[in-house]
């Protein structure tokens, strides 16, 4: 096979939206990764500042990076899905826009996977930095996942997870394949990873190589506008929010009685998702109440 047609170790997977701002200097980035051996992927959901002509000029310059442009906005969480099914590595990593990353971030995290494969999902440590990329603060995702059974991981992920970073990591891909992906409910990177924990261990590398980046502009900055929600999740929709709890918890049962585990393994994650809705039930009962009263613009209810 030759080396045009064989597929890449990693696929860098970069779903972008108006991103001029800070698009050449995270690109710059992901291009400089000591760890050679992969395609960076670039959908574009139809931008209507300058990220078409920036990604055109990566293209132009680097063989390695594909450019795609979406007819239409098809939301964030649908970009995330259409970039992954434009890659072909053996390794994902999905990428932002806007943040920044170690030269070693990729080679770090590959070395982990290929030694142990008994590890589905690699990530380092985070620094926070502002919007001129100078640090603010550290922060230590406790997201690292030794355990041999998939209910513990599968509770750490749910009870630990705050600002999700781990789904920004390297990722197997043929572990990804068994999950939903990013969804188009509030928090879906969450329950991604809660699927991920299903599948394999996570683990953590001990280095700063990650600057998850907060700005005026960022996915996670305006996480609770009601507005911003709309424009990210589903444009041209209303209603995004409703029954967010109840589709996170089909999500998850659906997967649980699907993961590819001994029988034994997936009554456990059932029974306990079935347990963990019975202590929710008043928060689930308040999502329909909610959702019937004002059916196009419920409010949401978070889980406690």
């Amino acid at each position: 096979m030759s080396s045009a047609a064989r597929a890449p170790r990693v696929s860098i997977a970069v779903p972008v939206y108006n991103g001029e701002r800070y698009l050449r200097e995270s690109l710059d980035g992901l291009l400089a990764q000591t760890f050679t051996d992969f395609e960076l992927v670039i959908s574009d959901n139809a931008s209507t500042d300058g990220t078409e002509a920036i990604c055109r000029e990566y293209v132009a310059r680097d063989p390695r990076v594909r450019y795609h442009r979406n007819a239409v906005n098809i939301g964030g969480p649908g970009n995330f899905r259409r970039v992954f099914r434009l890659s072909r590595g053996e390794y994902h990593k999905w990428s932002t826009a806007d943040d920044l990353w170690h030269p070693t971030f990729v080679e770090q995290c590959v070395a982990v996977l290929d030694a142990r494969p008994d590890v589905v999902l690699a990530y380092p440590r985070s620094n926070i930095v502002d919007a001129n990329g100078a640090v603010m603060r550290t922060f230590d995702d406790p997201l690292d996942l030794p355990e041999e059974s998939g209910v513990e991981r599968l509770q750490r992920v749910i009870h630990e997870s705050t600002l999700c970073h781990a789904h920004l990591g390297v990722i197997r891909r043929s572990a990804m394949v068994h999950t939903g992906l990013i969804g188009s409910e509030l928090a879906s990177d969450i329950r991604f990873l809660a699927e991920m924990a299903m599948l394999g261990k996570f683990a953590v590398v001990p280095e700063y190589l990650f600057g998850r980046r907060f700005h005026e502009a960022s996915s996670s900055w305006a996480r609770e506008d009601a507005e911003w929600q709309r424009q990210y999740y589903a444009p041209g929709r209303a209603g995004v929010a409703r029954f967010g709890n109840w589709r996170r918890y089909l999500h998850l049962l659906h997967r649980a009685a699907r993961v590819p585990l001994p029988l034994a393994e997936r009554w456990d994650l059932l029974r306990f998702l079935g347990r963990r809705m019975r202590w929710q039930r008043a928060v689930l009962i308040r999502e329909l109440i909610q959702s019937t009263v004002h059916p196009r613009g419920a409010t949401v209810v978070h889980p406690r």
